[in-house]
């Protein structure tokens, strides 16, 4: 039934996002493919466009202007007699295997996350990562595995009202389990990467012991959490309740946090202190047919000068170290790659969620719904 429903969302937002527009028809035909969809049921014209370019696929919005500007635009300067078309449909973990099993693949270059290469890729939906090709020594040892390396850090950090407590605010998610001293509802993702590792610090676990996550201790917490907190499904429904005083503390992403910060002009702000670092990465899907073109184009996309862009365009933060060398104090303050914030933060374990995510997130709907 799930995989029914994944479909139909799918499909609708299939519709929402094409009706209308034009697109290249490398992007266009893809797009059908993977749903399953004949091209003359569209209401579109997809434009002809050279099959030799390269598609690199991401969520759409602002990322498609941040990926074009720090890293498209640079490529396309070294190689002008190359294509790069960006498709903003968003490459879902269902729609890659549909593109991979089909056998019609016309994605190139995808923007995902390590631990869903790390699932995807021992299934054989990904191509490995050619690291001849790819300097992996410009990223930490942590954001390149066999099939992914990292393009840009986010994090789900402490965040917090400066005004509720007579000045005195929450520095650690121990903080924001005591009640007492800091009453007020909290609020929390409906997901378990950040929000169990969050409980776990909250009772003393230190960092390296948090992986493998023990499920028990860290859903017992988030059931004293219950009653004191709103668990929020959208993401902008979290900035939503801080922005407006629903919620007082809790957990929100960093991209998140850095314009709610400047919307409240200073009411609400957060902390990079135990918060929990991610790395978003690039995948190839199996049978990608842009060949050597496609490791070079990931390789640029490394270098510390569109690193830093990213940050400015988007608040992503880069995940080469040296790009902070090229950025003021003003913009390393909000940037979690940046090597003082980043060791305050447990980097994601992206091997036990390549394997227990979707447990995982289940079992903490199920803690909060008892």
């Amino acid at each position: 039934m799930s995989d029914y429903r994944d479909r139909l969302d799918d499909i609708e937002q299939f519709v929402e996002r094409t009706e209308g527009k034009v697109y290249p028809r490398r992007i266009f035909l893809g797009m059908c493919a993977v749903l399953g969809l004949a091209p003359i049921g569209a209401r579109l014209k997809p434009a002809m466009a050279d099959q030799s370019e390269l598609v690199l696929v991401n969520w759409g919005g602002d990322a498609i202007r941040g990926m074009k500007n720090a890293w498209v635009d640079p490529y396309l300067k070294k190689y002008p007699d190359r294509k790069v078309a960006i498709d903003g449909t968003g490459p879902s973990t269902s729609r890659i295997r549909l593109m991979v099993q089909s056998g019609k693949v016309t994605w190139d270059v995808m923007d995902r996350n390590l631990h869903t290469a790390l699932e995807l890729g021992p299934e054989g939906m990904l191509e490995k990562m050619d690291y001849s090709i790819i300097d992996k020594s410009k990223v930490r040892p942590e954001h390149a595995v066999e099939w992914g390396i990292g393009n840009y850090i986010y994090a789900m950090v402490l965040t917090y009202n400066t005004k509720k407590w007579g000045g005195e605010v929450p520095t650690s998610w121990k903080d924001v389990w005591d009640f007492k001293k800091f009453p007020g509802k909290r609020a929390f993702r409906r997901e378990p990467d950040g929000v169990l590792e969050a409980a776990l610090m909250a009772d003393g676990v230190p960092f390296d012991k948090i992986y493998p996550i023990d499920m028990k201790r860290a859903l017992d917490m988030h059931k004293k959490m219950k009653e004191h907190a709103i668990y929020y499904n959208v993401i902008a429904d979290g900035q939503n309740a801080f922005r407006n005083g629903e919620a007082h503390l809790g957990q929100l992403l960093n991209t998140r946090a850095w314009p709610l910060k400047q919307d409240t002009k200073g009411l609400c702000d957060w902390t990079w202190n135990q918060g929990i670092s991610w790395g978003a990465c690039w995948m190839v899907p199996k049978g990608a047919a842009g060949g050597k073109a496609i490791w070079e184009f990931i390789n640029s996309t490394l270098e510390p000068e569109g690193q830093a862009q990213l940050l400015k365009t988007n608040g992503y933060g880069p995940v080469n170290p040296e790009a902070s060398k090229l950025l003021d104090a003003e913009w390393n303050a909000i940037n979690p790659g940046d090597p003082a914030n980043y060791a305050k933060m447990l980097p994601g374990g992206i091997a036990w969620y390549a394997k227990n995510a979707t447990t995982a997130r289940q079992e903490l709907i199920d803690a909060l719904s008892s």
